[in-house]
Parts: structure tokens; sequence; C-alpha cells
């Protein structure tokens, strides 16, 4: 994740705060003994802080499981190597989380958590994971809720910078698929979801590039002219920056 990415994830958009006073300060109580335990590192504590997340995780209150993806991320935060420790188990718990039916906090939380796991283990041993991640990523690109689209793009900016060969072939796919999400986010109503699209259009560049089989193709044929047009039109600086990278 560059440094811009890291910039916008700093920085979340806004989300109402509506839940009663009561339950905000339960939720505020259980991360401050999340973080508590953390920073102390007791060996029998985290085992146990980590359980009790693992069951909020899978429990059918939504507000729980919100509360768990959220615990997960303070622990990635604060005892990264814990997380590495129990990274299959963590994984799943998010991946679940990120294809919950129900919650939009959920799936958002969810994301931002696998964003901050991501760069802590440096995409690393995620296998089948990868694809279940790239996958529900990508739909949530197009989502009406500000948050989920914002978080998308960042997640999936990160993404393709971990795919790697084993996976080069499957997010060129979906990267390809992708093209007109990323071409109509450049002009998003909410320009923080237009900035994190532009740098995540950036990271997926070399998964737009063409394989130039026909040496008998000019430069210009073997150039995308929809990406072409409107690059030149609304994004002439990153049209630039792919005929400088031999992007297009």
């Amino acid at each position: 994740m560059d440094q811009t990415q890291r910039g916008i994830l700093g920085q979340p958009l806004p989300i109402p705060t509506t839940q009663p006073k009561k339950k905000r300060t339960s939720m505020m109580s259980f991360f401050s003994k999340v973080s508590w335990t953390l920073r102390f590192q007791k060996r029998e504590s985290l085992k146990n802080v980590f359980s009790n997340l693992a069951e909020r995780a899978q429990d059918p209150n939504a507000k729980k499981r919100h509360m768990a993806m959220r615990g997960l991320g303070t622990m990635a935060c604060e005892t990264p190597d814990k997380v590495r420790k129990y990274k299959k188990i963590v994984l799943d718990l998010l991946v679940h989380g990120l294809y919950d039916p129900v919650s939009a906090e959920v799936i958002h939380e969810s994301m931002k958590t696998l964003t901050i796991i991501l760069g802590k283990i440096q995409g690393k041993s995620l296998g089948s994971f990868f694809v279940d991640i790239t996958l529900q990523t990508r739909t949530l690109l197009d989502d009406e809720n500000d948050n989920l689209r914002y978080s998308a793009f960042v997640l999936f900016g990160q993404l393709a910078a971990y795919a790697g060969r084993k996976w080069k072939t499957f997010f060129t796919s979906q990267v390809k698929q992708t093209q007109d999400s990323l071409l109509i986010h450049l002009q998003d109503r909410n320009p923080q979801v237009a900035k994190a699209c532009k740098t995540t259009f950036r990271a997926c560049s070399p998964y737009l590039k063409e394989r130039k089989e026909n040496s008998f193709q000019t430069e210009e044929d073997q150039r995308n002219p929809k990406l072409c047009r409107q690059l030149s039109y609304y994004h002439p600086e990153l049209l630039q920056f792919f005929y400088a990278n031999k992007i297009l």
C-alpha cells in the first residue's frame, strides 16, 4: 500500500452514530478491555480475548459481529505477531464478515481490518483466501454505500500489490472486468472515493497491459480506445502515466 492509500485509510468516511448511549458505552468498554489486554500481552489473556472475538464474529447479533471485526483490527494493530500466528483463523473470520448477508457495518469493518492485516503480513501465504477476498471486494466497488465503495477501492488496490505470480492470471481477469467501475468512479460523487479509485487505478495499471502477440499491429491498434478516450477527457495526467509506463 503506497503513501496515498495510507493517507486515505487514515481518514475514514464519517459514519453516523445512531446507537443508543448504553450500547455505545458497552462497545467502548469492550474495546478498551481488548486494547488493555493486548498491550500487556499476557499469553493466557490473549488466548481468551481471541476466543471471545472468534465467538462474537459468528454471533447472530450483527452488532456483536461488528464488534468482533473491529476487535480483530485492534489485535492486528497492537499485536501483529499474534495475528501472524493465528493468520488462517483470523482470515477465515474476516472473510466470513466480508460476505455478511445482513450488515453493511460488518462488511465495512471486515474490509478495513483485512487492509490492515494484509499490510502486516505483506500478503504472504493467503492461499485461496486471496480469491475469496478479491471476488467479494470487486462486487463492492459499485455499492451504493459510500463507505463500502471507499474501503473496497483501498482493499482492491492493496490486493493488486500482493497478487504475485500465483494469482497474476486470476487477478488480471478481475481487473479487466473491473475496468468500467474504475473509469466510472474516477468521477465518483464522493471525493474521497474518487481519490481512492484513482490510487487503485494506478496500482492495477500493470494488469491492464495488453499482450502484444501480433507484431503486425501498430502501437495505436494495440491501445484500448475506450479507456484512452475517457482518460484523455477526465484524467489526462493518468493517461500520460499509462503511456509513460507503456501500459497503453
